[in-house]
């Protein structure tokens, strides 16, 4: 059985710098989260995101042209 990975490190480390804490911003406004733990859990995925959760993430990183999103 395949293990499904729900990290989206592979997306954000695409960002470019200067626009790192944008994309952060937009992440966790679209995820509702407030604190750093909640925001490291997510981008490890620790959390499995739900399905309306997944296509926010992969609308947010669409807006800066990266379409690979899910892995490490």
């Amino acid at each position: 059985m395949q293990k499904v990975n729900y990290s989206f490190k592979k997306g954000f480390s695409q960002v470019q710098i200067g626009k790192s804490t944008e994309v952060k911003e937009k992440l966790m406004s679209v995820l509702s989260i407030t604190t750093r733990a909640s925001w490291s859990a997510r981008l490890k995925g620790k959390i499995v995101p739900k399905v309306d959760e997944a296509k926010a993430i992969e609308n947010v990183f669409a807006g800066y042209g990266i379409k690979n999103v899910w892995g490490e």
